[in-house]
């Protein structure tokens, strides 16, 4: 083969793998064409829908509605309420009526508003009960509770006995997680003007069951009660005590569990009452329960060991360690356990 054959096979080599390469980093080098979509501003009129699922009871708060567009044709200025005829903040404090799902749109009849025949009881959840207890400057947090908040309820007692020492105060956290219905006559923070405003008030109505509405009953005329602000943030906290001490079981799926949540949340509680006496504040105060006579109508008045009284006479003789109450015809005497 002669040179000049073997010169055009070369170039005619190079030529093809310049085109390859050069179709290649054309291939590579083109933009993938897009297609973008053109971002379409709402249509429509501006009406309220709820922000999260408002159940029966629910007390409005100006974050659980927004104002989003809906569809002109679906819109009823009579039943929705339209951003051009709604004044700020003029719902806040109102009743949900009826259950509510997040993103549904408000409607006229879902609501009522404070002063409306049937408001506070459409307050309550399903089985509560409302009762209003009097309060101080002091007791009630300095009026920073407002409706729709969650206290607990705490009642101080001054215990004087009979023995000649000092009186025991203790103070005993009776009821946890109350929600606040009113205070005063006051269905929510807002003033006139649609801002928050801080009042001094000297009642408050709580959300109870009926069990725990008897409890507080008799708590006013035992000694003083106290409100106790508690945190948003309490809610995790709350549950975590319920799981420990056995009064809920943790369902296995995250829907059961943000339902359990919410029933924690809302769910008043009586049980696991904490105290605290004198002597734990001051080391000069007392930390026991002082005793009592009979005179005193106290029906556990402690007897002396060993001792008989007539029955009928009215007298109790001091306690002094376990016994056993024998009674033989008119005459009680009080054995000592394990005694002979």
């Amino acid at each position: 083969m002669d040179g000049k054959k073997i010169f055009l096979i070369v170039g005619a080599l190079i030529v093809a793998l310049g085109a390859a390469f050069g179709v290649n980093s054309l291939m590579r080098g083109s933009a993938t064409p897009t297609s973008n979509a053109a971002s379409v501003a709402p249509q429509g009129p501006q009406i309220l829908v709820a922000t999260r699922p408002l159940p029966v009871g629910t007390i409005i708060t100006p974050d659980a509605l927004r104002y989003q567009a809906w569809p002109q044709q679906l819109v009823d200025g009579k039943n929705y309420f339209l951003k051009e005829s709604t004044a700020d903040g003029s719902l806040v404090g109102t009743v949900v009526r009826n259950a509510i799902t997040a993103g549904e749109p408000l409607t006229q009849g879902a609501l009522v508003h404070p002063g409306d025949r049937g408001f506070l009881a459409a307050a309550l959840g399903p089985g509560m009960r409302a009762i209003t207890v009097s309060v101080s400057a002091e007791s009630g947090v300095a009026g920073f509770v407002f409706p729709g908040d969650r206290v607990d309820l705490a009642l101080t007692q001054t215990i004087d006995g009979d023995d000649g020492g000092p009186a025991l105060y203790v103070t005993d956290t009776i009821v946890r997680n109350l929600r606040v219905l009113a205070t005063d006559q006051r269905t929510s923070s807002k003033n006139a003007d649609g801002k928050d405003e801080v009042l001094a008030f000297a009642s408050v109505t709580l959300e109870v069951t009926p069990r725990i509405a008897e409890k507080i009953t008799v708590a006013q005329v035992m000694g003083k009660l106290s409100l106790a602000l508690r945190p948003l943030a309490d809610d995790s906290a709350e549950l975590e005590r319920a799981i420990a001490a056995g009064e809920v079981s943790v369902p296995e799926d995250a829907a059961g569990e943000k339902r359990l949540l919410l029933e924690i949340k809302s769910r008043p509680v009586d049980t696991d009452i904490t105290s605290t006496t004198g002597g734990e504040v001051s080391r000069y105060a007392r930390r026991t329960k002082p005793a009592f006579s009979s005179n005193n109508g106290n029906l556990g008045a402690p007897a002396v060991i060993g001792s008989s009284v007539p029955a009928g006479s009215g007298q109790a003789p001091a306690y002094q360690g376990p016994s056993v109450r024998v009674s033989r015809g008119g005459e009680v005497s009080v054995v000592p356990v394990g005694g002979k």
